[in-house]
């Protein structure tokens, strides 16, 4: 009976987080949330009534005393939190009760760091850099230009232009700058960017997300056609993009294919995203909404004992609806593709695509979008594959 009980208990909890929730509270301002960060415990979420907090992961949100201006980015650093606005960038050391107006007063919409540098992208003014901690700015060479995303990837500071399809790149700390142009309709400008391991993304406006395997000499087309990927979230070696007008949809497999991970939150405008270690959260127009990140992921290890063989076991609940569960092992680090097939055999959903080490782990699958009926689900790996029925009942 008590195993039943742990087991039940484990379904509901699952069940419960396996959707979208919105986190209105104090953020239920109608105002488009333009940047979300976290650190530690707490997010930070910059909306055009200036910069909120959590302690409690979006349960209840603290409006800080940056209340005049819109916080179009945020930047952590330490125990140093930045705001990009339109009157420039604050510095807060003391969880946002006072804040600093730094040495620079034009609009900043977007921030990263990289070593002891901090960068701020500017409209119109193109890129500056700090090396005191946000005390003084100086415009580097890449200036007079619209710049809506930056990112860092080994030595290089990129820099999306929100005007037309370039992607400008730094070897040397933004002294000089080389542009190279995405091609496209004429249409496109850059709104987002990300690195994952070699791989840069640059989503952009109408025309979907373009990858670069090497540096930004060359750029292609990778999904999302005819819609504009507001903002790239990197978490772990899994990619999420917010969709204009679609939500939310994650990538583990370095792009190659994207999951659907709408459920519960219908049609949005996904301006932000962040995730601390339970949660991913999403801005929209008007407020936050969160999901865990275990479900949303769909895989946990639940421990590192080095089995013996690979196994698959049966799914749990079964039948199901909408969510079910299943555990697998592998005895050495493997790359494991789980993929989830319909009755014709059509591959509809691939969970898991990428390199695990040895141990356990948990899965699920959420079929809140498909009809009732007999599904498959497959583990492939090295030397090893095994394929289970399972059955959706609603």
């Amino acid at each position: 009976m008590k195993k039943l009980l742990i087991v039940l208990a484990l379904l509901v909890t699952v069940s419960a987080n396996a959707q979208w929730v919105k986190v209105l509270n104090g953020l239920s301002y109608n105002s488009p949330v333009w940047s979300l960060a976290t650190s530690g415990n707490n997010v930070y979420a910059g909306s055009g009534f200036g910069v909120y907090y959590t302690t409690n992961d979006g349960s209840n949100w603290i409006r800080t005393n940056l209340n005049n201006a819109a916080g179009y980015s945020i930047l952590i650093n330490g125990t140093n939190i930045f705001a990009g606005t339109q009157n420039g960038v604050y510095k807060t050391t003391n969880n946002g009760t006072n804040w600093t107006q730094m040495g620079l007063t034009v609009p900043i919409w977007t921030m990263a760091k990289y070593g002891d540098t901090l960068f701020a992208g500017t409209q119109p003014l193109g890129v500056y850099r700090s090396t005191n901690n946000g005390l003084n700015w100086t415009q580097t060479s890449l200036n007079n230009k619209l710049i809506s995303s930056l990112a860092i990837k080994d030595n290089m500071i990129f820099a999306g232009d929100n005007a037309q399809a370039i992607v400008y790149r730094s070897t040397d700390n933004g002294n000089n700058w080389t542009q190279f142009s995405l091609g496209g309709g004429p249409t496109v400008s850059v709104l987002s960017l990300a690195v994952i391991n070699n791989t840069i993304f640059a989503g952009v406006n109408n025309y979907g997300i373009y990858t670069s395997t090497n540096n930004g000499l060359n750029w292609t087309p990778n999904s999302f056609n005819s819609t504009s990927v507001l903002c790239l979230l990197v978490n772990g070696n899994n990619i999420f993009a917010g969709v204009s007008g679609q939500g939310v949809y994650l990538s583990t497999n370095q792009g190659v294919s994207w999951i659907n991970k709408m459920q519960g939150m219908g049609i949005q405008w996904i301006r932000s995203l962040t995730a601390n270690s339970q949660y991913i959260f999403a801005g929209n127009d008007s407020c936050v909404w969160r999901r865990s990140l275990t479900e949303i992921v769909g895989i946990q290890k639940i421990s590192s004992k080095i089995p013996d063989k690979y196994s698959l076991s049966q799914n749990y609940p079964n039948p199901f609806n909408p969510v079910t569960n299943f555990m697998f092992s592998i005895p050495k680090s493997s790359f494991v593709k789980i993929t989830v097939f319909d009755i014709s055999g059509k591959e509809i959903e691939t969970l898991v695509n990428e390199r695990l080490q040895a141990g356990t782990y948990q899965a699920n699958w959420n079929a809140a979008e498909y009809t009732s009926g007999v599904y498959f689900y497959k583990l492939v790996t090295d030397g090893f594959s095994e394929t289970k029925k399972m059955v959706l009942v609603k």
